[in-house]
């Protein structure tokens, strides 16, 4: 009863400890080993035995005691492992998901790829078509510039030739110019010795009993009045006429010219001049054969008759006079 009471107590004692298995067998264990002392050995063995078994079981209980630490330790590193592995796990989920926005993102460089090297084949090709236009080109250019190679040669020698063309037409406008002056010079001395042999007939009816008379006879009258250099230029007048002007005796002076111009009426105005400053009146005359508009209205502006091709343009223009 004794041995009894005395494993289930050790059974009490370590079965938290061992678990109930290893408690129960270490308790059955130790009730056995009593229960043989008990029937083989005397008191003092039993003294001796129980000494032994308290100091075994004090040395269990203290290796039980670092068991149980060790227990407790390894329960806190296996806690300790599950967070970890715990973290792994979550770790591995966010590296799966990861993962898996990698391989989308993957894939779609993978058809961003395809499509960029569809693109570069399509350049390729472009450029094939384009390097193949340019050398289209440069040939073109190369005999683009071979004609227009001859074409400079050919300016060149067009120029040389219109130079030459121009110098000669310089020489011809100053040929023609010459003549056309030595021309008009000769019409205008024809028409000169016209007019003065005609002057009656031609100015018959503006100028009644004309009379042609030489320019000198009227030097005693208007060298008084004027200077020897309007001397000179009055003498150097066309023609000088008098007769009757409206039924009023009066001096024509004329110049004569195949094309009259301004300085055909300034000089008619001027040579008048002389007459008027000397008191006797006097009408200024242009007679040609042509005239420009601009010339007919300065006429008119200066009191300058002009003759044109047999009429007068100013028959109504007034003459002038002493007075004016």
């Amino acid at each position: 009863m004794v041995t009894v009471m005395n494993t289930l107590a050790i059974y009490e004692q370590f079965r938290t400890v061992l678990g109930e298995e290893r408690a129960k067998s270490f308790a059955e264990t130790i009730g056995t080993m009593i229960e043989d002392a008990k029937n083989t050995a005397t008191k003092e063995d039993f003294r001796i035995l129980r000494e032994s078994a308290d100091a075994n079981t004090a040395r269990l209980e203290a290796a039980l005691a670092r068991l149980a630490e060790s227990q407790a330790r390894s329960e806190d590193r296996l806690v300790r492992l599950e967070q970890t592995v715990q973290n792994l796990a979550d770790a591995q989920a966010r590296s799966e998901d990861r993962l898996v926005r990698l391989e989308q993102t993957v894939q779609k460089l993978a058809e961003a790829q395809a499509r960029t090297e569809a693109r570069v084949e399509g350049l390729a090709e472009a450029q094939a078509r384009t390097e193949a236009r340019v050398e289209g080109l440069a040939d073109a250019q190369t005999r683009t510039e071979a004609r227009l190679d001859r074409l400079e040669e050919t300016v060149q020698k067009l120029a040389e030739a219109q130079t030459r063309t121009e110098a000669k037409l310089e020489q011809l406008i100053e040929i023609v110019t010459k003549l056309v002056i030595r021309s008009d010079r000769h019409e205008g001395d024809l028409l000169e010795l016209k007019f003065r042999d005609r002057l009656p007939s031609f100015l018959g009816r503006l100028l009644r009993k004309a009379k042609v008379i030489e320019a000198a006879e009227l030097i005693d009258a208007i060298e008084p009045t004027v200077g020897a250099v309007a001397v000179d230029d009055f003498l150097r007048s066309d023609v000088v006429a008098t007769g009757t002007l409206d039924g009023s005796s009066v001096y024509l002076v004329g110049e004569i010219s195949y094309t009259a111009d301004e300085d055909d009426v300034m000089r008619a105005a001027r040579r008048t001049a002389c007459l008027v400053k000397a008191g006797l009146p006097a009408v200024g005359l242009v007679a040609c054969e042509k005239i420009s508009p601009q010339t007919a209205e300065y006429a008119s502006k200066e009191g300058v008759r002009v003759w044109l091709d047999g009429r007068m343009l100013d028959a109504e223009s007034p003459r002038r006079s002493p007075a004016a």
